[in-house]
This record gives structure tokens, sequence and C-alpha cells, in this order.
């Protein structure tokens, strides 16, 4: 980890994980700490100049074209301030987990419900070492952010990055599930995570309740619909629309596996699978049919350029969907 990621001359052909927008630049990260550039909206991408560490960078997100954070393995919190060109370790596997244990150790002298169990768990990931990745990050403004990881791993910070406090005594999940990704919707913060879980904050992150759901399989993301609800997706085609209280699936034709989600800019839901296909439903997401796209397996994330095309991320590195495309059924 302390090693500094290595130029590599096929880093665009490389496993990356996440992939979003520092205004019109796009920004991608993925194994062993690589972090890519493009300024023409995908059709070219570079290195960034310098990147403190090697382990594989899983999430990343822009709140302007300058300040980003990127999470990954081995508890790494990386944030940059000139447009992901240059990145600053934040926070480390083993600073996480003993903020975790200082955390619950407070919540058991105050006397906290289940003060005990947290104690318990978080003594246990500080034992375990500091290998425990990040898989999720999210920031509202440039001081505001939420990160989530393996193990229920979850924290959260008020002064961009300069410190951080657990959220795992807030979130009611015990026996600490998998959580995969933090975002935002019209109702507040939204975490979803392993068996069906998905959490809710209307409060900024001080409390968070558990939206109970019909499916207890993996969730990898959830999607806001703009007042119409949410949109839950995740293993084997599990798509499920609802408002927290009540759920209706949503029936795909083939049950592959969810990767990443995303709202165009005209509205409607994209959803990708990690067979490389992509599906477009309407604004409502109650139906969708798969694009003409030709796109290569194991998917991982998507964002939408600043000239309308999505670009992918994906285990053999990064891909342009052209505009037109995003409208064009498959053959059926």
């Amino acid at each position: 980890m302390v090693q500094p990621a290595q130029l590599n001359a096929r880093a665009v052909h490389s496993l990356q994980l996440s992939v979003g927008r520092a205004g019109k630049r796009l920004v991608s990260v993925g194994e062993r700490g690589l972090v890519l550039l493009s300024d023409d909206d995908g059709r070219s991408w570079r290195q960034a100049k310098a990147v403190p560490v090697s382990v594989a960078l899983t999430a990343v997100h822009f709140v302007s074209d300058k300040l980003g954070w990127a999470v990954g393995h081995s508890g790494v919190v990386l944030h940059s301030a000139d447009g992901g060109e240059t990145w600053q370790r934040q926070l480390d596997g083993r600073q996480a987990a003993q903020i975790v244990v200082d955390n619950a150790r407070a919540q058991l002298a105050a006397g906290g419900d289940a003060a005990a169990r947290h104690l318990r768990e978080a003594e246990g990931l500080l034992q375990d070492g500091p290998d425990k990745p990040f898989l999720g990050v999210f920031f509202a403004d440039a001081q505001h952010g939420w990160i989530v990881g393996a193990y229920g791993l979850a924290l959260a910070t008020a002064d961009g990055g300069k410190s951080w406090q657990s959220l795992m005594t807030r979130i009611p999940n015990p026996g600490g599930k998998h959580l995969y990704a933090v975002g935002q919707d019209s109702g507040g913060l939204l975490i979803a995570g392993e068996q069906g879980v998905l959490f809710r904050s209307t409060d900024g992150g001080a409390s968070f309740v558990r939206l109970q759901t019909p499916y207890a399989g993996t969730f990898f993301g959830a999607l806001g619909l703009g007042g119409q609800g949410l949109l839950a997706y995740g293993l084997r085609g599990n798509v499920w629309r609802g408002d927290g209280a009540s759920w209706a699936q949503v029936e795909l034709a083939q049950p592959v596996t969810l990767t990443a989600g995303l709202k165009l800019a005209d509205g409607a839901v994209l959803l990708a699978d990690e067979s490389g296909r992509l599906l477009r439903g309407d604004a409502a997401a109650s139906r969708f049919t798969p694009l003409a796209a030709s796109l290569p397996t194991g998917l991982t994330g998507m964002v939408q350029a600043a000239d309308g095309a999505l670009v992918v991320s994906g285990t053999r590195g990064l891909s342009r969907v052209e505009p037109a495309t995003l409208t064009a059924e498959a053959k059926k």
C-alpha cells in the first residue's frame, strides 16, 4: 500500500472499478492504484501524475472540477484538489479501525443500546488488520462526505476528510453486513448492501433506519427516481422499485447480476450488467429494454460525459458509448 502507483503503458486496458466526472473531465480508478483522466469525453486517457498507493481503488466521487475523493482496499481514502492530477492519502485501514473502536468505547461508556456488541465487532476489525476495503464514497459538498465498505464499515467527515467519525453505531447493521454503495436522493442519504439491506438517513447521517425489502440477496446500488420512489439493483438480475415501505419487482429478460446504475440527463434510468448489457428504463423505471451497445463483459461503473456519451469502466478497461446508441434498442 505504501508504494505509489506505477506508470503503466496499458493502464487504459487494466481493471477499472469506478468512473466519475470532475466538471468536464472524467476520472477513473482501478487496480494497483491506477487513476486515469480524460479531457475529451472518454476518447483518450492518461495516467494521473501522483497517486500515493498501489492498492485497488474501488470508487471515486467529485463535487467540483477540482475536489474529489477515492476509496479502496486496505481502508484507503485519497483526496485530490486538482481534478485528479495528484492525490493525497487522508485515511488508511489501521486509522479507520481505530476510529471505529474509539467510537464504540465511547458509546459503551455512555451506556448506549447494543454498545457491548458494537465494541466486540469493532475490536474484531482492529485485530483482523487494516486490509478491509472501502467500496463506496459520496460527498454532498466540499466538507460533508460518507464512505462505506466491507463488514459494515461506515465513516463520515464534516471537514473534507481531515477527520472522520464512525457511523457504525448509528446504522442498524448487526453482524456487519457488507455495504457496497452510498449516495443521496431527494429523501436523504441511501446505503445499499448485502442480504437486501437498504439504509436511509433523513438528518444528514446523524441516524439511519433500515428500509424493509422483500429481497434477501445483495444490492450493489440504489437510485432515487425523482419523487417516484427508489430503484435498487443487485445479484441475478434483481431490480426492485419502491417507496421504502412497499416494493415491486421489475422483471428483466435475463437473470444477470447488475453492477451499476445511472440517471441520464434526459431522465431515463440506465443499468449495466456483468455480461456487458446496458438496459434503459423510463423515468419511473417500470420497464427496461436492452440497448444495442456492444460492450465487454465485467462492467463495473458508468458516467455520462459532458457531450452526452456514456463512459463505462470494467474488467477490460474503459469504453465509450456514443449518445445515439443510448436510445437505440437491441434487435430482438
